[in-house]
């Protein structure tokens, strides 16, 4: 074959005439706000900045005031920022160089997150060897003429101080007013709406950071707060939510490696899994669509940046839908595996197909042997005598442990759209030990008798776990009937007589 020569009529390097600086319009700050981040992906995008500043402790803040939600906080205690690093933060287009292990990838993801659900966007911060200081974005005024404000050095040490439990020496404090979802949040629905955007949050966090909590030196919090009185009314430390967290495997032989060689990258690890059919936990039917759920599970420096998915390589279907993969991208760029801004997927060239279907694991098996291996393993549980269905319960609310609550999902199906059971210490008859309100769906217990549960420690919001985890098992159904009949009655009742003598001898002791 001839070498190729180029046409003589085309110019392959365009020709230039000069330059010039054509800076943004100020409206391309309302391209900020329609990003499509979900609520629940923005506040993680949030979090990420917190452990690339090397927190070990965040805490996400719902202010409340009566039926109103009016702010929302994001808390760490992280290295913090100065002014010039806080200038740079709240910069449209401001660059700062990221390390090989950061987690941030992009330098848009505090005004991008943040002014997608708030349209106002306050962040003050300090170190170790610099005061308070703190900037404020708002939408209108951005969008005009870019303008940032400097926010009072007094308020920011105040509200440092205020949330000094957290912060010591150092840390950073984001926060959301005018929140477009508080906004919508009718009269006497803030409890609703509460408990339903802390529970996704809580597993949103606890899925795509699920690496993070598991180990000891890092928490997650997230707390609803009076902010008046600054009274915690709800507080749920984040549990991991591990995709791969089965207690055994489907199928023998698994967890498996895959070796996929990929042009453009070299050697990528497959760790392929199979779960086990029907199972109950929360980390394989309570993060989505077993549809959505099933495929690769992308990591980015321990960061899972998607969650499920086969990435055009094949269609979703049900047969597949034990089949997990865990894919950890190269450290290094590359043009085969490319990041989305609000990191909830990966896009690949064709590279990435041709590589799978050349990977093989230690033994040369292919890995069309593990796709088969997983449609099969669903197959044959499909055929098998079907498992005895625990009933549906109303969901666990306020007052219990996060783990109790965890454990409640993993092996109770829930009904759904309902409100939770919550619980409540309060003064109750000394003959009662605990008293149901109906209409609010609340376990309240007698006050008198809560030292019996504490062992001489403060009582906490989620005390007691032991006693509100039988209660919540013991009336559930109550809950859920229309009418109460006289043997449920009676039964709360005996319960009670029962829980009063157990409190009152523990008491003596």
């Amino acid at each position: 074959m001839p070498p190729y020569q180029p046409s003589e009529d085309w110019q392959f390097q365009i020709p230039t005439a000069g330059s010039k600086k054509l800076p943004p319009a100020a409206r391309y700050v309302e391209s900020l706000t329609h990003q499509g981040y979900s609520f629940e992906a923005a506040i993680a995008d949030l979090v990420d900045n917190s452990i690339d500043a090397g927190a070990r402790n965040v805490v996400v803040s719902f202010l409340r005031d009566d039926d109103r939600l009016v702010s929302l906080l994001v808390v760490d205690d992280g290295a913090g920022m100065d002014d010039s690093a806080l200038d740079t933060a709240m910069t449209v287009g401001g660059q700062r160089e990221y390390g090989d292990g950061a987690l941030g990838h992009f330098g848009a993801g505090l005004k991008a997150a943040s002014l997608s659900h708030a349209d106002s966007l306050t962040v003050v911060s300090r170190t170790k060897r610099s005061a308070s200081a703190g900037r404020r974005w708002l939408t209108a005024r951005a969008q005009a003429d870019f303008s940032c404000d400097i926010v009072d050095p007094r308020y920011c040490q105040n509200l440092v101080d205020r949330y000094d439990g957290v912060i010591g020496w150092h840390g950073t404090i984001v926060r959301w007013d005018s929140v477009r979802a508080f906004d919508t949040i009718t009269a006497g629905q803030a409890d609703r709406y509460l408990n339903d955007a802390v529970e996704k949050l809580e597993t949103h966090l606890g899925l795509y950071l699920h690496r993070f909590l598991a180990r000891d030196d890092f928490n997650i919090d997230i707390v609803v707060e009076d902010v008046r009185t600054k009274d915690e009314l709800d507080h749920r430390g984040v549990e991991p939510v591990d995709p791969f967290g089965y207690r055994v495997p489907g199928r023998a032989g698994y967890p498996r490696p895959f070796t996929a060689p990929v042009e453009g990258v070299g050697d990528v690890t497959l760790n392929a899994h199979i779960w086990p059919p029907k199972s109950p936990l929360v980390s394989y039917r309570g993060i989505g669509s077993l549809a959505e759920r099933q495929g690769f599970y992308i990591y980015r420096n321990d960061r899972l940046v998607q969650a499920g998915g086969w990435n055009s390589t094949r269609s979703p279907e049900g047969h597949l839908s034990l089949a997990r993969i865990a894919v950890d991208l190269p450290s290094t760029p590359n043009e085969v595996f490319s990041l989305t801004v609000k990191k909830d997927g990966v896009t690949v060239t064709p590279a990435f197909g041709r590589g799978l279907e050349k990977a093989t694991d230690g033994l040369g098996s292919s890995f069309g042997t593990f796709i088969q291996d997983a449609q099969t393993t669903y197959r044959e549980a499909a055929r098998r005598v079907t498992e005895p269905q625990r009933k549906a319960v109303l969901p666990a609310g306020r007052g219990l442990d996060p783990r109790l609550k965890r454990t409640l999902r993993d092996e109770l199906p829930e009904l759904e759209d309902e409100d939770p059971i919550t619980f409540r210490w309060t003064h109750l008859a000394p003959d009662l030990f605990f008293q149901l309100d109906r209409d609010s769906r609340e376990v309240l217990l007698n006050k008198e008798y809560r030292p019996a549960f504490n062992g001489g420690r403060r009582g906490g919001l989620n005390d007691a776990p032991v006693v509100k985890s039988m209660l919540y098992l013991m009336v559930n159904e109550i809950f859920q009937k229309r009418q109460v009949r006289a043997v449920h009655t009676d039964n709360v009742a005996l319960w009670n007589n029962v829980l009063v003598t157990a409190a009152r001898c523990e008491l003596a002791r």
